[in-house]
């Protein structure tokens, strides 16, 4: 019964968190984590994972990364890429180098300074769009390069995680022979996903596979379509999905993500109400945010036992890390905004400050690195810990003092 009575205090303080995000304006991950770790260090959590407990929270960044992908309208995002395209590239490498940098200074390891760009690189969009739209500006064109750019960071960020994983924990050498066989193999697994989403899932396959008997026949309609049972369908499609990741030698919340990148709308047109998508869609992101997938993100938190020594020690790292993160983000965004999107100042430094935030894959990378394979020390967990967490208060904090520069610009984009 104890690893019943843990999941019991693990959804207590999802509820909490959610009502503490709510009132802050914080995003729910943070306060996940916090609970976690208070749980913890109060003895209410113990430091050992349950296996039970361990299962659930994989499942639930498998259905975090699917929703993400699952929630993206494929159309809108290929539509502003051309504007968002400089942001997202120079918004990413900026701070992959920025914490690379930094880690090299103080740890010396090219495993860890790998680990930590990782971490470092993608921006938690769901922050940054909370935060306009409680200003008012979530319909604005700022919204929308962010959201496009942080897609983009996602995505290319997957990618970097499937090729330097293997690298960073030894899985393969550091030579261009070990580099070039990762390469190939995200590039194998990629090109893979993209013809399923491409020639397989539609409701008529084309190309070859139009020869092949019953898959040349049925698409993907056909089978969400069978027994009603789309939400099944799709779940098992991440799962399976995830699986093949995992033989790639990649986290399976990559192949989820890929997963839900590539199921479209119209595949639910079997249903002239188009309720099934809608319920389909609902059951996902109830799942992925609500119950299942904070399982994953407050189970990381009890991983964090606090330590006063520790935690003192490490405020140089956390001083250094979170400068050179904040200005190398917000300068290389801005720029890149102001210089390949078009935008004036007032709107591109709108859009540097909005790409401060990091969540969910930040915190994937760090239980690759941290739990799964003890790459990271507990004085590097400590800082990229706090790191995220003060930029993540800088988001809701920027906006809003930017806010009244943003709009005196007469012209947005």
């Amino acid at each position: 019964m104890e690893p019943l009575i843990h999941l019991a205090l693990i959804w207590i303080a999802v509820f909490i968190a959610n009502v503490a995000a709510r009132l802050t304006k914080l995003t729910s991950v943070l306060w996940f984590l916090a609970l976690g770790s208070i749980m913890v260090n109060t003895g209410l959590m113990p430091e050992g994972t349950d296996p039970f407990i361990g299962g659930l929270a994989m499942l639930g960044i498998i259905l975090i990364m699917f929703a993400l992908g699952f929630e993206e309208k494929t159309g809108n995002f290929l539509a502003s890429i051309r504007k968002s395209w400089g942001i997202a590239f120079f918004g990413a490498v900026a701070p992959f180098f920025a914490a690379y940098a930094v880690s090299e200074y103080f740890w010396d390891d090219y495993h860890v300074s790998l680990m930590c760009g990782l971490t470092m690189t993608a921006t938690a969009v769901s922050l940054t769009m909370i935060s306009l739209k409680a200003e008012g500006l979530a319909q604005s064109p700022v919204a929308t390069r962010i959201m496009t750019s942080a897609v983009l960071d996602d995505i290319a960020s997957l990618a970097l995680v499937a090729v330097l994983v293997p690298i960073a924990t030894g899985q393969a050498p550091l030579d261009p022979l070990g580099i070039a066989l990762i390469a190939v193999k995200a590039i194998a697994f990629f090109v893979l996903v993209s013809i399923l989403g491409a020639w397989l899932f539609p409701h008529e396959p084309k190309g070859w596979i139009r020869k092949i008997p019953i898959l040349g026949k049925y698409g993907m309609r056909h089978l969400l379509a069978f027994g009603k049972h789309s939400t099944l369908t799709v779940l098992l499609l991440a799962l399976l999905v995830g699986l093949l990741a995992n033989e790639f030698g990649f986290h399976p919340a990559v192949g989820a993500y890929m997963a839900g990148l590539v199921i479209k709308e119209e595949y639910f047109q079997f249903d002239l109400t188009f309720g099934s998508y809608r319920d389909t869609k609902r059951i996902i992101e109830n799942s992925a945010f609500s119950w299942i997938g904070p399982v994953f993100f407050v189970e990381l938190g009890t991983k964090l036992v606090f330590d006063w020594d520790v935690l003192v020690s490490v405020i140089p790292q956390i001083i250094a890390m979170t400068i050179a993160l904040f200005v190398s983000q917000v300068a290389s965004a801005a720029i890149a905004a102001r210089y390949t999107g078009g935008m004036n100042w007032n709107g591109s430094m709108m859009i540097g400050f909005g790409m401060l935030g990091r969540a969910e894959l930040a915190f994937v990378v760090m239980d690759i690195a941290y739990v799964q394979n003890k790459i990271f020390t507990i004085e590097v967990f400590y800082t990229l810990m706090a790191t995220a967490f003060m930029l993540n208060v800088a988001v809701p904090v920027t906006i809003a003092w930017w806010k009244p520069r943003y709009i005196k610009g007469a012209n947005w984009v």
